[in-house]
C-alpha cells in the first residue's frame, strides 16, 4: 500500500455537485461563487468573504489591499510555505523574519517585540503570523502588540479552518473570523482541510477592504455605479436626455488588478467540502490522538504536535533523530512523510537578501528534527497502525544495534 502524508477525499457527492456545476449556464462568474462565499464566511464567523484561484493568490491580494510598498518591512515566520513571506516581496516590500517558539512552532510573539522594540515606531508595517500545522495563533495578543506599534496583520490560516483559540475573555476564537487581523487567508489545495483543486479565499471584517478586494481581483475592474469615475455621456457614448441610468455595458479599471478568480465549477466542489468539514475535523483529531498514546514517552521521538484546544491538525509533526534515515525507512514501506518546512530564510533566494545559517536558531533546530507524518480523514486505522508500527520498529532496530556494540565504539557510531 502507498500512504501519503496529505490527500483529498472526493466523494459521489462531491462530484454530482461539480458536474451540476458543469451543466449550468456558468462555468465561471456565476451563483455558485457568492454561494460558497457566504457559506464559507459563516463557518469561519466573518463578515465577508473573497474567493479566489489560490492561497498564493490571496496572499498577494492582501498586500495589495494593504497599500505594502517598496521598502516597507513585514515580519513573518521562517517556519511556513514561501508564498507567506513572498508577498510581501510581490510588492516590493522587505521580509523580516523572526524566530518560532520552539513548543509551538509558532511565531514568538517575544520575539516580534523585541524586534519592534528595537526599531523607531514606523519601521514595520505590518505582521504575518501563521497557524501552522492546524495550531491557532493567540491574535487577540497580536492586536494588542500590533496597535501598540501602529501595525496591520494578515493570518495565515491556510492550516487551520475549524481551529480555534480562547481569549483573555474566556471565549472561543475561530481562526480566520476577522476580529483580530485585518484579513486572513485560506488555501483549498487537496491536501487542506477543504479542496476545490486550486482555490484560496479572504476573510475580513473590514468593508472598505472586502470592496478593494473585489476589484483587485478581477483586473481592477468595477461595475459599481457609485464609484464611477467618467462621465454618464463618455458611458453612454452620446448626450443623455435623462441623467439617472448607466448602460448595462458599463464597467471602469480603476486601479491595476489580476485575474485571481475562482470558477463555479471548484466553488460547487468546495460547497460539497464544505458539508463535511466538521465530521473531517473530528477525524483528525481521532488521528492526532491515537499517535500521541503511541508516541508518548518514547525516547526517539523528542518533541511532538500534542493535544492542544483547537488544534485544526492538517498536520501532524513529530521531531526525532535520525530524520533522514527514518523518512527513507518510511518511503521503502510505502509511507510517504513528508518535511514541513525548510526554513524560507535558507532558502536561496532569501540567503542572497542577506539571510544565513544562525539567524534563526529554533527555526533551524526544528527543521532538522522535523517529520510529518501521514494525516487526512480517510487514513484508515490499518493504515495508521502500520505507520506507527513502522515508526516505531525503525528505531527499536537502531536502540537494538546500539547495544550490540562495545561501550568504547558507541560515541563514534552516534556521530
Amino acid at each position: 500500500m502507498n500512504i501519503p502524508y496529505g490527500k483529498q477525499n472526493i466523494t459521489d457527492e462531491d462530484i454530482h455537485a461539480v458536474v451540476d456545476a458543469l451543466k449550468s449556464d456558468y462555468l465561471t462568474q456565476g451563483p455558485k461563487i457568492l454561494e460558497f462565499e457566504t457559506a464559507f464566511s459563516k463557518y469561519i464567523g466573518a463578515e465577508y468573504a473573497v474567493s479566489l484561484s489560490n492561497g498564493t493568490a490571496a496572499l498577494h491580494l492582501c498586500a495589495l489591499a494593504l497599500n505594502i510598498q517598496p521598502g516597507d518591512k513585514v515580519i513573518t515566520t521562517p517556519i511556513t510555505f514561501a508564498a507567506s513571506a513572498n508577498c510581501v516581496r510581490y510588492c516590493g516590500g522587505e521580509v523580516v523574519f523572526s524566530d518560532i517558539d520552539p513548543e509551538t512552532y509558532l511565531l514568538d510573539i517575544d520575539k516580534v517585540r523585541a524586534l519592534l522594540e528595537k526599531s523607531p515606531k514606523g519601521t514595520y508595517k505590518g505582521i504575518i503570523p501563521i497557524d501552522f500545522a492546524g495550531r491557532a495563533t493567540n491574535l487577540e495578543a497580536y492586536r494588542k502588540l500590533a496597535d501598540e506599534f501602529g501595525l496591520w496583520i494578515i493570518e495565515d490560516a491556510c492550516h487551520a479552518p475549524g481551529g480555534y483559540f480562547i481569549d483573555s475573555k474566556n471565549q472561543k476564537q475561530n481562526c480566520g473570523n476577522g476580529n483580530f487581523a485585518d484579513l486572513a487567508i485560506f488555501s483549498f489545495h487537496p491536501v487542506k482541510h477543504i479542496a476545490t483543486g486550486e482555490g484560496g479565499m479572504i476573510t475580513t471584517n473590514n468593508k472598505e477592504l472586502y470592496k478593494k478586494l473585489l476589484v483587485l481581483r478581477t483586473h481592477g475592474i468595477t461595475r459599481a455605479t457609485d464609484s464611477f469615475q467618467n462621465s454618464m455621456e463618455f458611458a453612454s457614448g452620446e448626450l443623455l436626455a435623462t441623467n439617472d441610468q448607466w448602460p448595462g455595458w458599463y464597467m471602469e479599471m480603476q486601479t491595476l488588478g489580476y485575474n485571481y478568480r475562482l470558477t463555479d465549477f471548484q466553488a460547487a466542489l468546495g460547497l460539497s467540502q464544505l458539508k463535511r468539514a466538521d465530521e473531517g475535523l473530528a477525524r483528525r483529531k481521532e488521528i492526532a490522538e491515537k499517535y500521541n498514546q503511541a508516541f508518548k514517552g518514547k525516547s526517539f521521538t523528542k518533541r511532538q504536535t500534542g493535544v492542544v484546544d483547537g488544534h485544526a491538525y492538517h498536520l501532524y509533526i513529530l521531531e526525532v533523530e535520525n530524520r533522514l534515515g527514518l523518512y527513507n525507512h518510511l518511503k521503502e514501506n510505502g509511507i510517504f512523510a513528508q518535511i514541513h518546512y525548510i526554513p524560507c530564510h535558507l532558502m536561496p533566494y532569501y540567503r542572497a537578501l542577506g539571510w544565513k545559517e544562525g539567524n534563526m536558531p529554533h527555526a533551524e533546530a526544528y527543521y532538522k528534527r522535523c517529520i510529518s507524518l501521514p494525516m487526512y480523514p480517510t487514513l484508515t486505522d490499518e493504515e495508521q497502525g502500520f505507520v506507527i508500527e513502522k515508526k516505531i520498529s525503525f528505531y527499536e532496530t537502531i536502540i537494538s544495534n546500539y547495544s550490540k556494540i562495545p561501550d568504547k565504539q558507541i560515541g563514534s557510531y552516534e556521530n
